[in-house]
Protein backbone atom coordinates (compact mmCIF):
# COMPACT_ATOMS: atom_id res chain seq x y z
CA UNK A 1 0.00 0.00 0.00
CA UNK A 2 1.95 3.01 -1.27
CA UNK A 3 1.64 6.46 0.27
CA UNK A 4 1.68 9.73 -1.67
CA UNK A 5 4.85 11.66 -1.05
CA UNK A 6 4.22 14.48 1.42
CA UNK A 7 7.64 15.99 1.86
CA UNK A 8 10.96 14.33 1.09
CA UNK A 9 12.55 16.31 3.90
CA UNK A 10 10.41 14.74 6.65
CA UNK A 11 9.95 11.14 7.84
CA UNK A 12 6.86 9.37 6.57
CA UNK A 13 5.10 6.16 7.57
CA UNK A 14 4.96 3.35 4.99
CA UNK A 15 1.22 2.83 5.57
CA UNK A 16 -1.69 5.22 6.19
CA UNK A 17 -2.25 6.35 9.76
CA UNK A 18 -5.44 4.27 10.02
CA UNK A 19 -3.38 1.10 9.41
CA UNK A 20 -0.60 1.75 11.93
CA UNK A 21 0.03 -0.87 14.60
CA UNK A 22 -0.81 0.57 18.03
CA UNK A 23 2.12 0.98 20.39
CA UNK A 24 1.62 -1.72 23.03
CA UNK A 25 4.18 -3.11 25.43
CA UNK A 26 3.03 -6.71 25.77
CA UNK A 27 6.37 -8.08 24.43
CA UNK A 28 8.11 -6.49 27.41
CA UNK A 29 5.95 -8.55 29.78
CA UNK A 30 6.04 -11.91 28.01
CA UNK A 31 7.54 -14.94 29.68
CA UNK A 32 10.92 -15.87 28.26
CA UNK A 33 10.48 -18.55 25.63
CA UNK A 34 12.85 -21.34 26.68
CA UNK A 35 14.89 -23.45 24.28
CA UNK A 36 13.62 -26.99 23.92
CA UNK A 37 15.07 -29.36 26.49
CA UNK A 38 14.62 -32.22 24.05
CA UNK A 39 18.18 -31.69 22.84
CA UNK A 40 19.69 -32.17 26.32
CA UNK A 41 18.08 -35.51 27.15
CA UNK A 42 20.91 -37.52 25.64
CA UNK A 43 23.43 -35.97 28.08
CA UNK A 44 22.53 -38.71 30.58
CA UNK A 45 23.46 -41.36 28.02
CA UNK A 46 26.88 -39.75 27.63
CA UNK A 47 27.37 -39.99 31.39
CA UNK A 48 26.38 -43.66 31.29
CA UNK A 49 28.95 -44.41 28.60
CA UNK A 50 31.61 -42.44 30.45
CA UNK A 51 30.99 -44.65 33.47
CA UNK A 52 30.40 -48.04 31.85
CA UNK A 53 32.46 -47.74 28.70
CA UNK A 54 32.34 -45.98 25.36
CA UNK A 55 31.06 -49.13 23.64
CA UNK A 56 28.29 -49.80 26.16
CA UNK A 57 24.90 -50.22 24.44
CA UNK A 58 22.40 -47.43 25.10
CA UNK A 59 18.73 -47.22 24.21
CA UNK A 60 17.33 -43.92 23.00
CA UNK A 61 13.56 -44.04 23.34
CA UNK A 62 13.37 -40.26 23.60
CA UNK A 63 13.66 -39.18 19.99
CA UNK A 64 11.01 -38.60 17.37
CA UNK A 65 13.31 -38.66 14.37
CA UNK A 66 12.67 -41.53 11.98
CA UNK A 67 15.49 -40.22 9.83
CA UNK A 68 17.92 -41.03 12.63
CA UNK A 69 16.49 -44.15 14.29
CA UNK A 70 14.99 -45.72 11.14
CA UNK A 71 16.20 -45.75 7.51
CA UNK A 72 14.77 -42.32 6.64
CA UNK A 73 14.13 -41.21 3.07
CA UNK A 74 15.01 -43.99 0.60
CA UNK A 75 18.00 -43.21 -1.59
CA UNK A 76 16.00 -43.61 -4.79
CA UNK A 77 13.66 -40.80 -3.70
CA UNK A 78 16.56 -38.48 -2.92
CA UNK A 79 18.10 -39.26 -6.30
CA UNK A 80 14.79 -38.58 -8.07
CA UNK A 81 14.47 -35.34 -6.09
CA UNK A 82 17.94 -34.32 -7.25
CA UNK A 83 16.93 -34.96 -10.86
CA UNK A 84 13.89 -32.77 -10.35
CA UNK A 85 16.04 -30.05 -8.79
CA UNK A 86 18.48 -30.15 -11.72
CA UNK A 87 15.60 -29.91 -14.20
CA UNK A 88 13.95 -27.13 -12.24
CA UNK A 89 16.97 -24.93 -11.66
CA UNK A 90 17.74 -22.67 -8.73
CA UNK A 91 15.69 -19.55 -9.39
CA UNK A 92 13.06 -18.14 -7.07
CA UNK A 93 9.80 -20.04 -6.71
CA UNK A 94 6.44 -18.74 -5.56
CA UNK A 95 5.73 -18.22 -1.84
CA UNK A 96 3.38 -21.22 -1.99
CA UNK A 97 6.07 -23.40 -3.59
CA UNK A 98 5.42 -24.47 -7.18
CA UNK A 99 2.39 -25.30 -9.30
CA UNK A 100 4.00 -28.71 -9.85
CA UNK A 101 4.00 -29.44 -6.10
CA UNK A 102 0.42 -28.26 -5.73
CA UNK A 103 -0.83 -30.41 -8.61
CA UNK A 104 0.94 -33.62 -7.56
CA UNK A 105 -0.07 -33.15 -3.93
CA UNK A 106 -3.73 -32.47 -4.75
CA UNK A 107 -4.13 -35.22 -7.34
CA UNK A 108 -1.76 -38.00 -6.31
CA UNK A 109 -1.44 -37.59 -2.55
CA UNK A 110 -4.73 -36.23 -1.21
CA UNK A 111 -6.78 -37.16 -4.28
CA UNK A 112 -9.00 -34.18 -3.53
CA UNK A 113 -12.64 -34.76 -4.45
CA UNK A 114 -14.10 -32.09 -6.75
CA UNK A 115 -17.18 -32.11 -4.53
CA UNK A 116 -15.13 -30.46 -1.75
CA UNK A 117 -14.51 -27.40 -3.90
CA UNK A 118 -10.82 -27.69 -2.97
CA UNK A 119 -7.96 -28.30 -5.35
CA UNK A 120 -4.29 -27.39 -5.99
CA UNK A 121 -4.84 -23.73 -5.07
CA UNK A 122 -5.75 -24.77 -1.52
CA UNK A 123 -2.29 -26.24 -0.96
CA UNK A 124 0.95 -24.53 -0.06
CA UNK A 125 4.37 -25.89 0.82
CA UNK A 126 6.09 -24.80 4.04
CA UNK A 127 9.65 -25.15 5.22
CA UNK A 128 8.87 -27.88 7.72
CA UNK A 129 6.09 -28.34 10.25
CA UNK A 130 7.06 -25.51 12.57
CA UNK A 131 7.07 -23.05 9.68
CA UNK A 132 3.64 -24.31 8.68
CA UNK A 133 2.32 -23.97 12.22
CA UNK A 134 3.65 -20.45 12.66
CA UNK A 135 2.10 -19.39 9.38
CA UNK A 136 -1.20 -20.93 10.42
CA UNK A 137 -1.10 -19.17 13.80
CA UNK A 138 -0.46 -15.82 12.11
CA UNK A 139 -3.43 -16.41 9.83
CA UNK A 140 -5.61 -17.26 12.83
CA UNK A 141 -4.65 -14.00 14.53
CA UNK A 142 -5.17 -11.80 11.47
CA UNK A 143 -8.23 -13.46 9.94
CA UNK A 144 -9.99 -14.79 13.03
CA UNK A 145 -10.82 -12.03 15.47
CA UNK A 146 -8.02 -9.71 14.33
CA UNK A 147 -6.42 -9.40 17.77
CA UNK A 148 -3.24 -10.46 19.47
CA UNK A 149 -3.69 -11.79 22.99
CA UNK A 150 -6.55 -14.12 22.10
CA UNK A 151 -6.33 -17.85 22.75
CA UNK A 152 -5.24 -21.06 21.08
CA UNK A 153 -6.67 -24.22 22.63
CA UNK A 154 -4.38 -27.25 22.92
CA UNK A 155 -4.66 -30.48 24.87
CA UNK A 156 -3.77 -30.65 28.55
CA UNK A 157 -0.42 -32.30 27.74
CA UNK A 158 0.62 -30.78 24.41
CA UNK A 159 3.70 -31.09 22.25
CA UNK A 160 6.32 -28.69 23.61
CA UNK A 161 6.25 -26.33 20.63
CA UNK A 162 2.47 -25.93 20.89
CA UNK A 163 3.16 -24.04 24.10
CA UNK A 164 5.66 -21.61 22.65
CA UNK A 165 5.17 -21.29 18.89
CA UNK A 166 1.74 -19.62 19.21
CA UNK A 167 2.90 -17.50 22.13
CA UNK A 168 5.73 -16.09 20.02
CA UNK A 169 3.26 -14.71 17.46
CA UNK A 170 0.83 -13.21 19.96
CA UNK A 171 -1.52 -16.02 20.98
CA UNK A 172 -2.00 -17.11 24.58
CA UNK A 173 -2.14 -20.89 24.89
CA UNK A 174 -4.98 -22.45 26.87
CA UNK A 175 -4.66 -26.04 28.10
CA UNK A 176 -8.01 -27.77 27.75
CA UNK A 177 -9.57 -29.92 30.46
CA UNK A 178 -8.62 -33.57 30.08
CA UNK A 179 -8.71 -36.92 31.85
CA UNK A 180 -5.38 -38.82 31.93
CA UNK A 181 -7.36 -42.05 31.83
CA UNK A 182 -8.55 -40.98 28.37
CA UNK A 183 -5.18 -39.70 27.21
CA UNK A 184 -6.25 -36.12 27.93
CA UNK A 185 -8.45 -36.18 24.82
CA UNK A 186 -10.74 -33.24 24.15
CA UNK A 187 -14.42 -33.46 24.94
CA UNK A 188 -17.18 -31.21 23.57
CA UNK A 189 -17.84 -30.04 27.12
CA UNK A 190 -14.17 -29.20 27.59
CA UNK A 191 -14.05 -27.18 24.38
CA UNK A 192 -17.12 -25.18 25.36
CA UNK A 193 -15.60 -24.63 28.81
CA UNK A 194 -12.49 -23.17 27.14
CA UNK A 195 -14.57 -20.72 25.10
CA UNK A 196 -16.49 -19.69 28.23
CA UNK A 197 -13.19 -19.29 30.11
CA UNK A 198 -11.89 -17.01 27.36
CA UNK A 199 -15.04 -14.87 27.41
CA UNK A 200 -14.83 -14.36 31.17
CA UNK A 201 -11.26 -13.14 30.66
CA UNK A 202 -12.29 -10.72 27.92
CA UNK A 203 -10.71 -12.82 25.19
CA UNK A 204 -11.78 -14.87 22.19
CA UNK A 205 -10.50 -18.14 20.80
CA UNK A 206 -8.52 -17.80 17.58
CA UNK A 207 -8.04 -21.52 17.08
CA UNK A 208 -7.85 -25.06 18.37
CA UNK A 209 -5.32 -27.75 17.44
CA UNK A 210 -6.64 -31.29 16.96
CA UNK A 211 -3.90 -33.91 16.63
CA UNK A 212 -4.24 -37.57 15.79
CA UNK A 213 -2.08 -39.50 16.37
CA UNK A 214 -0.98 -37.22 19.16
CA UNK A 215 2.44 -36.14 20.29
CA UNK A 216 3.36 -36.78 23.10
CA UNK A 217 0.70 -39.27 24.16
CA UNK A 218 0.25 -41.36 21.03
CA UNK A 219 -3.50 -41.03 21.52
CA UNK A 220 -5.44 -41.73 18.31
CA UNK A 221 -9.04 -40.68 17.70
CA UNK A 222 -11.37 -41.57 14.85
CA UNK A 223 -12.25 -39.31 11.95
CA UNK A 224 -15.79 -39.14 13.31
CA UNK A 225 -14.55 -37.87 16.67
CA UNK A 226 -12.26 -35.33 15.02
CA UNK A 227 -15.16 -33.99 12.96
CA UNK A 228 -17.43 -33.84 16.00
CA UNK A 229 -14.84 -31.90 18.01
CA UNK A 230 -14.20 -29.52 15.12
CA UNK A 231 -17.92 -28.82 14.68
CA UNK A 232 -18.26 -28.21 18.43
CA UNK A 233 -15.40 -25.72 18.27
CA UNK A 234 -16.76 -23.83 15.26
CA UNK A 235 -20.27 -23.67 16.73
CA UNK A 236 -18.83 -22.34 20.00
CA UNK A 237 -17.12 -19.45 18.20
CA UNK A 238 -13.58 -20.77 17.71
CA UNK A 239 -12.29 -19.02 14.61
CA UNK A 240 -10.17 -21.82 13.12
CA UNK A 241 -9.60 -25.55 13.57
CA UNK A 242 -6.13 -26.84 12.78
CA UNK A 243 -5.79 -30.57 12.17
CA UNK A 244 -2.20 -31.67 12.78
CA UNK A 245 -1.86 -34.95 10.86
CA UNK A 246 1.93 -35.25 10.81
CA UNK A 247 1.72 -38.83 12.12
CA UNK A 248 -1.39 -40.04 10.30
CA UNK A 249 0.49 -42.36 7.93
CA UNK A 250 2.33 -44.05 10.81
CA UNK A 251 -0.76 -45.91 11.99
CA UNK A 252 -2.15 -49.41 11.87
CA UNK A 253 -5.41 -48.11 10.41
CA UNK A 254 -3.87 -46.24 7.51
CA UNK A 255 -3.88 -42.51 6.66
CA UNK A 256 -6.80 -40.17 7.22
CA UNK A 257 -8.93 -39.31 4.18
CA UNK A 258 -9.15 -35.54 3.96
CA UNK A 259 -12.21 -35.79 1.71
CA UNK A 260 -14.06 -37.70 4.40
CA UNK A 261 -13.52 -34.74 6.71
CA UNK A 262 -14.13 -31.89 4.28
CA UNK A 263 -17.41 -33.27 2.98
CA UNK A 264 -18.92 -33.20 6.46
CA UNK A 265 -18.63 -29.40 6.61
CA UNK A 266 -20.42 -26.70 4.66
CA UNK A 267 -18.37 -24.66 2.17
CA UNK A 268 -18.42 -21.78 4.68
CA UNK A 269 -17.17 -24.02 7.48
CA UNK A 270 -14.40 -25.44 5.30
CA UNK A 271 -12.92 -21.96 5.05
CA UNK A 272 -12.21 -22.21 8.79
CA UNK A 273 -10.32 -25.52 8.56
CA UNK A 274 -6.54 -25.87 8.21
CA UNK A 275 -4.65 -29.15 7.76
CA UNK A 276 -0.94 -29.69 8.46
CA UNK A 277 0.94 -32.65 7.01
CA UNK A 278 4.47 -33.39 5.87
CA UNK A 279 7.34 -35.81 5.43
CA UNK A 280 9.07 -35.41 8.80
CA UNK A 281 7.56 -38.45 10.51
CA UNK A 282 6.05 -40.61 7.79
CA UNK A 283 9.15 -40.54 5.59
CA UNK A 284 11.79 -39.86 8.25
CA UNK A 285 12.66 -36.61 6.46
CA UNK A 286 13.44 -34.41 9.45
CA UNK A 287 16.18 -32.33 7.84
CA UNK A 288 14.49 -32.12 4.43
CA UNK A 289 12.00 -29.67 5.99
CA UNK A 290 9.07 -30.50 3.75
CA UNK A 291 5.55 -29.85 5.03
CA UNK A 292 2.31 -28.50 3.68
CA UNK A 293 -0.78 -26.62 4.71
CA UNK A 294 -4.15 -27.31 3.10
CA UNK A 295 -6.67 -24.56 3.79
CA UNK A 296 -9.44 -22.32 2.54
CA UNK A 297 -8.80 -19.70 -0.10
CA UNK A 298 -8.67 -16.75 2.32
CA UNK A 299 -6.11 -18.42 4.56
CA UNK A 300 -3.95 -19.46 1.62
CA UNK A 301 -4.04 -15.97 0.13
CA UNK A 302 -3.02 -14.42 3.45
CA UNK A 303 -0.15 -16.86 4.05
CA UNK A 304 1.15 -16.53 0.49
CA UNK A 305 1.20 -12.75 0.84
CA UNK A 306 3.05 -12.92 4.15
CA UNK A 307 5.50 -15.58 2.89
CA UNK A 308 6.47 -13.34 -0.01
CA UNK A 309 8.16 -11.15 2.62
CA UNK A 310 9.31 -14.04 4.82
CA UNK A 311 10.05 -17.74 4.36
CA UNK A 312 9.72 -19.17 0.83
CA UNK A 313 9.97 -22.98 0.78
CA UNK A 314 12.95 -24.60 -0.93
CA UNK A 315 12.37 -26.53 -4.13
CA UNK A 316 14.33 -29.59 -3.00
CA UNK A 317 11.91 -30.05 -0.08
CA UNK A 318 9.09 -30.04 -2.61
CA UNK A 319 10.99 -32.36 -4.93
CA UNK A 320 11.33 -35.05 -2.26
CA UNK A 321 7.59 -34.87 -1.67
CA UNK A 322 6.83 -34.94 -5.38
CA UNK A 323 9.04 -38.01 -5.84
CA UNK A 324 7.33 -39.77 -2.93
CA UNK A 325 3.82 -38.90 -4.07
CA UNK A 326 4.54 -39.99 -7.64
CA UNK A 327 5.87 -43.33 -6.39
CA UNK A 328 2.81 -43.89 -4.23
CA UNK A 329 3.25 -42.79 -0.64
CA UNK A 330 2.42 -46.13 0.93
CA UNK A 331 5.36 -47.67 -0.91
CA UNK A 332 7.63 -44.65 -0.39
CA UNK A 333 7.10 -44.65 3.39
CA UNK A 334 7.12 -48.42 3.92
CA UNK A 335 10.61 -48.39 5.49
CA UNK A 336 9.25 -46.15 8.27
CA UNK A 337 5.69 -47.43 8.60
CA UNK A 338 6.46 -51.17 8.79
CA UNK A 339 9.13 -51.22 11.54
CA UNK A 340 7.19 -48.64 13.56
CA UNK A 341 4.08 -50.82 13.38
CA UNK A 342 6.09 -53.88 14.40
CA UNK A 343 7.63 -51.94 17.30
CA UNK A 344 4.19 -50.78 18.40
CA UNK A 345 3.11 -54.41 18.77
CA UNK A 346 6.28 -55.27 20.71
CA UNK A 347 5.83 -52.37 23.10
CA UNK A 348 2.13 -52.99 23.65
CA UNK A 349 2.79 -56.64 24.48
CA UNK A 350 5.52 -55.68 26.96
CA UNK A 351 3.44 -53.01 28.69
CA UNK A 352 0.38 -55.22 28.93
CA UNK A 353 2.45 -57.67 31.01
CA UNK A 354 3.01 -54.94 33.61
CA UNK A 355 0.64 -53.07 35.90
CA UNK A 356 1.69 -49.72 34.43
CA UNK A 357 -0.94 -47.28 33.20
CA UNK A 358 -0.21 -46.18 29.66
CA UNK A 359 -1.61 -44.55 26.53
CA UNK A 360 -0.64 -46.25 23.27
CA UNK A 361 -2.52 -45.50 20.09
CA UNK A 362 -0.58 -44.87 16.90
CA UNK A 363 2.20 -42.59 15.70
CA UNK A 364 5.62 -42.88 17.33
CA UNK A 365 4.90 -42.75 21.07
CA UNK A 366 3.52 -44.34 24.20
CA UNK A 367 2.84 -42.24 27.30
CA UNK A 368 3.52 -44.18 30.50
CA UNK A 369 2.62 -43.24 34.09
CA UNK A 370 5.53 -43.79 36.51
CA UNK A 371 4.47 -41.77 39.55
CA UNK A 372 5.31 -44.43 42.13
CA UNK A 373 8.85 -44.66 40.82
CA UNK A 374 9.21 -40.89 40.97
CA UNK A 375 8.10 -41.06 44.59
CA UNK A 376 10.42 -43.98 45.34
CA UNK A 377 13.37 -42.02 43.99
CA UNK A 378 12.47 -38.86 45.89
CA UNK A 379 12.13 -36.76 42.76
CA UNK A 380 9.57 -34.08 41.97
CA UNK A 381 8.84 -35.37 38.49
CA UNK A 382 10.00 -37.82 35.88
CA UNK A 383 12.78 -35.40 34.97
CA UNK A 384 14.76 -36.80 37.88
CA UNK A 385 13.75 -40.34 36.97
CA UNK A 386 14.90 -39.82 33.39
CA UNK A 387 18.34 -38.70 34.57
CA UNK A 388 18.58 -41.79 36.77
CA UNK A 389 17.54 -44.18 34.01
CA UNK A 390 19.93 -42.56 31.56
CA UNK A 391 22.97 -42.39 33.81
CA UNK A 392 22.52 -45.77 35.50
CA UNK A 393 20.82 -47.90 32.85
CA UNK A 394 21.56 -46.22 29.53
CA UNK A 395 17.91 -45.72 28.57
CA UNK A 396 16.54 -42.28 27.62
CA UNK A 397 12.87 -41.29 27.54
CA UNK A 398 11.21 -37.86 27.64
CA UNK A 399 9.90 -36.55 30.98
CA UNK A 400 6.21 -35.71 30.71
CA UNK A 401 6.73 -32.52 32.70
CA UNK A 402 8.50 -31.11 29.63
CA UNK A 403 5.07 -30.95 27.98
CA UNK A 404 3.00 -29.66 30.90
CA UNK A 405 2.66 -29.97 34.67
CA UNK A 406 -0.19 -32.45 34.13
CA UNK A 407 2.36 -34.90 32.71
CA UNK A 408 4.86 -34.69 35.56
CA UNK A 409 4.43 -38.35 36.56
CA UNK A 410 4.55 -39.61 32.97
CA UNK A 411 7.19 -40.28 30.33
CA UNK A 412 7.04 -40.36 26.56
CA UNK A 413 8.55 -43.55 25.18
CA UNK A 414 9.40 -43.46 21.46
CA UNK A 415 9.13 -46.72 19.56
CA UNK A 416 10.25 -45.23 16.24
CA UNK A 417 12.92 -47.91 16.29
CA UNK A 418 13.52 -51.33 14.80
CA UNK A 419 11.39 -53.75 16.86
CA UNK A 420 14.39 -55.55 18.36
CA UNK A 421 15.68 -52.24 19.71
CA UNK A 422 12.28 -51.37 21.10
CA UNK A 423 12.22 -54.71 22.95
CA UNK A 424 15.66 -54.10 24.45
CA UNK A 425 14.75 -50.50 25.35
CA UNK A 426 11.57 -51.38 27.23
CA UNK A 427 13.29 -54.31 28.98
CA UNK A 428 16.07 -51.99 30.11
CA UNK A 429 13.60 -49.35 31.33
CA UNK A 430 11.64 -51.91 33.32
CA UNK A 431 14.91 -53.18 34.82
CA UNK A 432 15.79 -49.66 35.92
CA UNK A 433 12.33 -49.09 37.39
CA UNK A 434 12.50 -52.36 39.34
CA UNK A 435 15.75 -51.21 40.97
CA UNK A 436 13.88 -48.37 42.66
CA UNK A 437 11.42 -50.59 44.51
CA UNK A 438 13.13 -52.13 47.52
Amino acid sequence: MSQPIINLDTPQYAVPAANLIPAVDYPAHMATIPPSRMFTIKDALDKYRAKVGADAPVYDASQGDGGASLPGVPRELLERALELQLEHGTGYDQPFGTAQFRKVTAEQYWKLDAATGWGPNNILCTQGGRDGLNKAYQAMVALGHGRVGDLLIVSRVPWISYNWGPYGVGLNVLLAPGDPGEGWRYTPEGIRACVDFAARDGRKVAGIVITSPDNPTGRTISVEEQVSLAKTALEAGVAYVLFDWMYHWVTDGGPTDINQVLLQFTPEERERLIFLDGLTKSLGASNVRSAQLVAGARVVKYIVSQASHGVIPSYFAQAVAIAAYEMGFDRAAESIIKPTSDSRKVLRAALEKTDLRFVLGDGYYAFIELGRYVQAGGWESTEGLNSYLGEEYGIAVVPGVYFSEAGKDWVRFSYALPPEKTQKAIDRMLEGLASLIK
